[in-house]
């Protein structure tokens, strides 16, 4: 089991004692002689070798399965599934009506896409209406925002594993796209 001199670990212990051809009392004796310091865990292991399986080899009846489908369907109905990302589903053509619908440039509709806008910065107005324009709801928006996987939205060829960039507030995605002083103000507005 070891080499000459040491003692043998509690698993190679273990795994001798299951491969006895005779593992009755007296094995189990000798065992507990040879090494009393693992008493606890061979006399359970040989518990749980004499124990007799217990194999009902009569089919289930038609109302006990009627049961456990029973079960299984109310166990299926309480897994949370994965909600869909209302992002991926947009063809480049819904983008560009979502860009329209909403008037803001294309590059302020790339940036909500990829999630760089912080989600906090957004008016929930403003929200509302990317919702609607996505054929979608504000709380899969925001629940969509925080799974986000930054580095799969788009492919590049790079020398180095791409990572996500610091997310932007609205007003500065707005900015930086030249939204007009007078726009970006009715876009940042709560209330209309």
């Amino acid at each position: 089991m070891s080499p000459a001199g040491e003692r043998p670990s509690r698993e190679a212990v273990l795994d001798a004692f299951v491969v006895e051809s005779e593992p009755g009392r007296s094995t189990l004796e000798r065992y507990l002689r040879l090494y009393p310091e693992y008493a606890g865990e061979l006399i359970d292991l040989s518990r749980e070798l004499s124990r007799e399986a217990c194999e009902d080899a009569a089919p289930l009846s038609a109302a006990d399965q009627a049961l456990i489908d029973a079960a299984w369907l109310q166990h299926a109905k309480a897994v949370p599934t994965a909600a869909a990302d209302p992002f991926a589903a947009l063809t480049v053509d819904d983008w560009r009506s979502v860009a329209q619908r909403l008037d803001v440039p294309r590059q302020v509709v790339t940036a909500l896409r990829e999630r760089r806008v912080s989600l906090m910065s957004i008016p929930r107005r403003f929200l509302a209406m990317l919702a609607e324009a996505m054929r979608s709801s504000v709380a899969q928006l925001e629940s969509s925002w925080g799974s986000a996987q930054l580095a799969g939205a788009r492919s590049y060829k790079a020398d180095s594993k791409p990572v996500a960039g610091e997310q932007v507030t609205f007003e500065q995605v707005l900015i930086d796209a030249g939204v007009p002083a007078e726009r970006r103000a009715r876009l940042l507005a709560e209330a209309d």
